[in-house]
């Protein structure tokens, strides 16, 4: 699989788009997420004064991140494999 597409609103859930806009926030930038009252979502990059977020925020974000990590990297180990015979794979001729 080379990828699983996944929603805006799943990427918020996880806490990484958060985690995301903490980083860029250092440098005067942040993803905006806008979705209007009909569902349509529109994403873009914007310049912004924000420079981190309040600590209760943090706070949740990276609890989400944190429950993220522990589901999804339970397979972490069964997918490296696979792909480290694809790359094996791929080298071969």
């Amino acid at each position: 699989m080379a990828y699983d597409k996944k929603s805006w609103s799943e990427f918020r859930e996880t806490g990484l788009f958060h985690f995301v806009n903490s980083f860029l926030h250092l440098f005067g930038w942040a993803i905006v997420l806008s979705e209007d009252d009909d569902g349509n979502t529109e994403v873009f990059p914007a310049r912004t004064d924000y420079r981190g977020f309040p600590q209760e925020s943090n706070d949740r974000a990276y609890s989400r991140v944190t429950e993220f990590m522990r589901k999804e990297f339970q397979s972490a180990p069964a997918e490296a494999k696979t792909e480290s015979k694809a790359k094996k794979f791929k080298g071969k001729k």
